[in-house]
């Protein structure tokens, strides 16, 4: 099942139809859908996948001998090239005639094993690119390896890239697509778990509870997808102790890097190294309050749903689950979840905000969303706001997220507008979206106002 990546086909198909050399580098997080998009892309189209293995470099060289003889079965089979350089021209050769699509997929290892691989394709890219119309696409899931070596302005090869897409997890309403059987709020918590990642989608089997789903994928010590997101740092570092401790603290709710360095035991310049890394990988994101630059108030939150939910719960628990203790487990998640279930609904409803205004169904035309916090001059309290959204000119939107079994009372409401007085708007809108809908007073002073939007989730 393919599912939501039709820009990223929809570009490459605009490449491959210039008839000349391109280059084009995909990647991303492992099963963040990567190898999906290029296998619909090329299924129509000659070409010549090879993907690279962690193994030396005569392994390498003969399996890529494969996929030559595999494009063209009339060559002998025996026939082999006795380097990359050979192999590599041979494909540039072919491409003079026709069109043709030579995928390196886990790109990283063939370099490893290939002493100066970068600098030859360059080399060869340069000698044959006036002729040749070849379209090369780049493929690798270590995102440090790619932004270092490939992307990085100091690479030999940037200047042939055409185009580069760094491949995101899937957002909520296409992650949907995969949970046809699921109420609502289950799709929510199997998004919230699996952090829209298709390969983890995948491996929800909706024909179970998302409590069943939970205990299967998480709290069994057998578990891939456990071991998947135990071992998810290794691609991109060699020694994970210390980030793994940040992660976990963060997930946990350690937020200031003076928090941080805390819990972990490590300088606060240390961790912010660490930190910046973190932020590279798509792990940890730094955010500020909208509007507000100031390095004083930066908190950092995770990034990555199906990492912070295996942070912030699996660790502590690792002894339990390996001794088969899943409902003891599970329990202490129950308690927890609608609590971690608030950062993901704010960012289910961040996104339907951005829908919106993608749509053009949203008042403001905002340019700028995200998070704001900060101290209330009047009352001396400190606020927060789940998503402010401006076009820094006279419009400005407020909204609310409560993931809770209660419905919103007239409180929330009121509280909300008292908050945005903080800012100085000529025109303001408020969006309130529950969980579970809203009082029948909070209703109708809704409808009483102009400029408020209710929007029920299970609705």
């Amino acid at each position: 099942m393919f599912i939501g990546r039709e820009r990223e086909i929809q570009e490459l198909n605009t490449l491959y139809e210039s008839q000349k050399f391109e280059m084009a580098v995909v990647y991303g997080r492992r099963y963040v859908g990567k190898t999906s998009i290029i296998s619909e892309f090329i299924k129509d189209k000659e070409a010549i996948y090879f993907a690279g293995f962690e193994t030396n470099e005569k392994m390498n060289l003969n399996n890529l001998c494969r996929c030559i003889v595999a494009y063209k079965p009339e060559i002998e089979e025996y026939i082999t090239f006795s380097n990359y350089e050979m192999a590599l021209k041979y494909i540039f050769n072919i491409a003079k005639e026709k069109r043709v699509v030579f995928v390196i997929d886990n790109y990283s290892c063939v370099d490893k094993s290939v002493k100066g691989f970068n600098a030859m394709l360059k080399s060869l890219i340069d000698k044959y690119k006036a002729e040749s119309k070849l379209f090369l696409i780049i493929c690798d899931s270590s995102i440090s390896y790619v932004e270092n070596n490939i992307t990085d302005s100091k690479s030999p090869l940037r200047k042939c890239i055409s185009a580069s897409y760094k491949v995101q997890p899937l957002g909520f309403v296409e992650s949907c697509d995969y949970l046809e059987d699921y109420s609502m709020v289950d799709k929510a918590v199997a998004y919230g778990i699996t952090g829209g990642v298709p390969q983890y989608l995948r491996l929800i089997d909706d024909d179970l509870s998302i409590d069943a789903n939970i205990k299967r994928l998480y709290l069994n010590s057998s578990s891939v997808l456990r071991e998947e997101l135990e071992n998810a740092l290794r691609q991109e570092v060699r020694e994970p102790g210390v980030y793994n401790a940040i992660i976990t603290a963060v997930a946990t709710g350690a937020s200031k890097l003076s928090q941080i360095a805390e819990a972990v035991g490590e300088s606060t310049s240390a961790c912010a190294i660490y930190i910046k890394n973190l932020i590279a990988f798509g792990i940890v994101k730094k955010e500020m309050p909208l509007g507000d630059t100031s390095s004083r108030k930066t908190i950092y939150k995770m990034a990555d749903n199906a990492l912070y939910f295996w942070y912030r719960f699996i660790p502590d628990n690792m002894s339990l689950i390996s001794v088969g203790k899943t409902d003891v487990v599970y329990n202490r998640i129950k308690a927890d979840i609608a609590d971690y279930m608030g950062d993901v609904f704010r960012d289910i409803c961040k996104q339907f905000i951005e829908r919106l205004l993608a749509e053009g169904k949203i008042p403001v035309k905002f340019t700028h969303i995200g998070r704001w916090w900060g101290m209330d001059v009047a009352t001396k309290e400190k606020q927060e706001i789940d998503i402010v959204a401006t076009d820094n000119k006279d419009g400005i939107l407020f909204c609310e997220c409560k993931w809770t079994d209660e419905r919103v009372s007239t409180e929330v409401l009121e509280k909300l507008i008292q908050k945005s007085e903080v800012f100085e708007y000529k025109k303001k809108y408020y969006y309130i979206f529950s969980k579970n809908g809203f009082t029948k007073e909070c209703a109708e002073k809704a409808k009483r106002m102009s400029n408020v939007v209710l929007i029920t989730y299970k609705g």
